[in-house]
């Protein structure tokens, strides 16, 4: 088998104005990915691109063996495992945990849509529980906490046995406790050998949990480094990419942190 995403020269212009600039990227049977960049970077473009829901300005898009624009969307959606903002507000609070997690199947946003079987139950009961969350299937989604909700709409990304994952933001509007409890969901998938390939999508480099293995970091729409992440997340390529001196450090449990490090004032001044 192929790369499970490969995007060969694409770009994106919307307005006369370059979002992403021309790339090529692939990601692997058995990758993990992060994708870092600032605000306005161009991450959450390149991943709608990914998961079928936007079409690149140039350049082809071809996803678990098959190429936008020669496929059916609707039906190579279903294999992908996607999670974003702009998703989950498309869903109902009112939505019991379990049927979002089913809904999932056909890649939609209300349960009475489609038809579900008991089965289908039972793979979004086990789904709950692999994020810890099973507890919740009886409960509405608005009823149980931001970092509770996140972990939910993870499990969902799970329902179909996806091909691939793609994860934009996950940890958005969580609080310390709810972002430590994602991460460490986060981290057993990405320690998983059996999991499929994922792209983590952040600006936030204490939210990016062990079992990452590769990196991509954007500036402007461009791509500043890309490859293995022992090699390309230094401290210098990360400064680059959000244009201040930053310092990195892993540390013993294998998260990281970076922190603003100007230089001093007589480094300043010797230079």
């Amino acid at each position: 088998m192929g790369p499970a995403l490969q995007l060969s020269d694409v770009s994106f212009v919307r307005d006369s104005r370059t979002i992403l600039a021309s790339l090529s990227w692939q990601v692997g049977d058995a990758e993990r990915w992060l994708v870092l960049g600032a605000n306005g970077s161009g991450k959450t473009t390149l991943l709608r691109i990914a998961s079928l829901y936007e079409h690149p300005s140039t350049g082809t898009v071809d996803v678990l063996g098959e190429r936008l624009g020669r496929t059916d969307v609707r039906r190579l959606r279903q294999r992908i495992g996607y999670l974003s903002a702009s998703l989950s507000a498309q869903l109902r609070p009112e939505l019991r945990c379990l049927d979002v997690v089913m809904t999932a199947k056909y890649a939609a946003l209300e349960p009475w849509w489609h038809r579900y079987t008991l089965a289908d139950e039972q793979r979004a009961k086990e789904c709950l529980d692999r994020m810890g969350v099973a507890w919740a299937a009886e409960r509405s989604l608005g009823t149980v906490s931001s970092g509770e909700q996140q972990r939910v709409l993870l499990a969902r990304t799970l329902m179909n046995e996806p091909g691939i994952v793609l994860l934009d933001e996950p940890s958005a509007r969580l609080d310390l406790g709810g972002r430590e409890h994602l991460v460490q969901a986060l981290s057993e998938l990405t320690l998983d050998p059996l999991a499929p390939p994922l792209v983590l999508v952040t600006h936030h480099l204490d939210e990016v949990p062990p079992g990452i293995t590769h990196v991509m970091m954007l500036r402007d729409g461009a791509v500043i480094a890309k490859g293995a992440l022992d090699d390309c997340l230094t401290s210098d390529l990360l400064s680059r990419c959000f244009g201040l001196p930053l310092q990195l450090e892993r540390r013993p449990d294998g998260r990281f942190s970076a922190w603003h490090a100007p230089a001093s004032p007589g480094a300043r001044d010797r230079s």
